[in-house]
């Protein structure tokens, strides 16, 4: 899967890019049917070392996923909002197994 990372108040580096995509990457092993994915990168200007916020936001058949986390670097951030995608994918996933089984046991009710 391949995502835009844009990065707001900041030059995110090539090392950086590639750890979030390496993470995304990942997200294909739970769900294989991500459309597009998009993360944002913000630096806020506070005085907490926690400053440092990621947004993922991912397109999948009937649903947008977003997940947003704030810590001290970029890779903690995007390991807790990658955590929390997938785990987002998994009740997604959930839902859309229970909707079918619903229908194909109206199919077979009604015939």
């Amino acid at each position: 899967m391949k995502i835009r990372v844009q990065s707001i108040h900041f030059k995110a580096d090539e090392k950086l890019l590639t750890f979030i995509q390496e993470k995304a990457d990942k997200l294909d092993h739970f769900f294989d049917q991500i459309i597009s994915g998009d993360v944002y990168l913000k630096l806020e200007n506070v005085g907490d070392e926690e400053n440092k916020i990621t947004e993922i936001k991912l397109s999948v058949p009937g649903a947008t996923i977003f997940a947003k986390e704030q810590c001290k670097s970029f890779e903690e951030a995007t390991d807790l909002a990658v955590e929390s995608i997938r785990k987002q994918i998994n009740k997604h996933k959930e839902k859309l197994q229970s909707h079918v089984s619903e229908y194909k046991a109206t199919l077979n009710s009604s015939e």
